[in-house]
C-alpha cells in the first residue's frame, strides 16, 4: 500500500529517492496535489499515466526549481514569457512554450510545445532543489487524481482518489491543505502575444496589467 509521509525534511528526503529510483510521489503545491514522475524518466512518465488513466495525447506540466532552469526545457522563449515568469514564479502560472531537446513526446503528447512552471510550495520547491542537485532537472506533476475527476487538495483526498493504484513503492507527501485549491492558469506564449488557454488563480486581468496592455 502507497505509503503517506509528513512534507518535513525526512519526508522530502524520501520522496526524493522515491523520485531518482523511478517510482511516484504526489506532491503538495499551493494550487492541487500533483502525482510526480523524473520528467527523463520514460517509465515513470508513463505509469503516471497509467495510474491516472490518463491520455497520451494529453500533455503533461514539467515543474522546475526556479526560472534559471527554463532554458533547459524551452527555447526561443519570448521576452514577455520571461516577464511574466519573473514576477508570477513561484505561483500558479503555467507558461506553454517551444520545446527544447530535452523534452520527451510523451510529456507533450507529440507536440512541438511545453508547459511549465515554477510551484509555490515550500516542500516541493525543497525537493526540486534536492533532485536538480542529483541531476534530475523538473518532475512532471498533473493533478494527483483519476482522469477527468476532481483535483485534490490534500493528501487524504489524493490517498482516497489514488491509494489503491499506486504501488507500494509510490508516496505520498503530505503538505497540508492547498493554499490556493484551485489550477494553475495556462499561458501560451508561443507567439506574439500572450494567449490564455486555461482561467485559473491568476486574472487575464493580472497578466494584462503586467504586460501593460490596455
Amino acid at each position: 500500500m502507497v505509503r503517506m509521509l509528513p512534507g518535513d525534511d525526512v519526508g522530502i528526503s524520501l520522496a526524493a529517492a522515491a523520485i531518482k529510483q523511478g517510482n511516484l510521489v504526489a506532491i503538495p503545491t499551493e494550487t492541487v496535489y500533483g502525482l510526480a514522475a523524473d520528467a527523463c524518466n520514460i517509465d515513470a512518465v508513463r505509469n503516471i499515466y497509467r495510474v491516472k488513466q490518463r491520455p497520451f495525447n494529453n500533455p503533461l506540466i514539467v515543474h522546475i526549481a526556479s526560472i534559471i532552469d527554463l532554458a533547459k526545457w524551452s527555447i526561443e522563449e519570448q521576452k514577455y514569457a520571461l516577464k511574466l515568469a519573473e514576477i508570477f514564479w513561484p505561483g500558479p502560472l503555467t507558461l506553454v512554450l517551444h520545446r527544447s531537446k530535452l523534452v520527451s513526446d510523451l510529456i507533450t503528447g507529440n507536440q512541438d510545445f511545453v508547459a511549465v512552471r515554477v510551484p509555490k510550495n515550500k516542500a516541493t520547491l525543497k525537493l526540486l532543489n534536492i533532485l536538480k542537485n542529483d541531476g534530475i532537472q523538473g518532475l512532471v506533476a498533473p493533478s494527483a487524481n483519476r482522469f477527468q475527476e476532481v483535483s485534490t487538495t490534500s493528501a487524504q483526498d489524493v490517498f482516497d482518489s489514488l491509494g489503491e493504484f499506486l504501488g507500494n513503492d509510490d508516496l505520498i507527501l503530505d503538505g497540508g491543505i492547498c493554499s490556493v485549491g484551485i489550477e494553475s492558469t495556462i499561458v501560451d506564449c508561443t507567439g506574439i502575444f500572450a494567449k490564455i488557454l486555461r482561467y485559473g488563480y491568476i486574472t487575464q486581468r493580472n497578466i494584462r496589467e503586467t504586460l501593460q496592455i490596455s
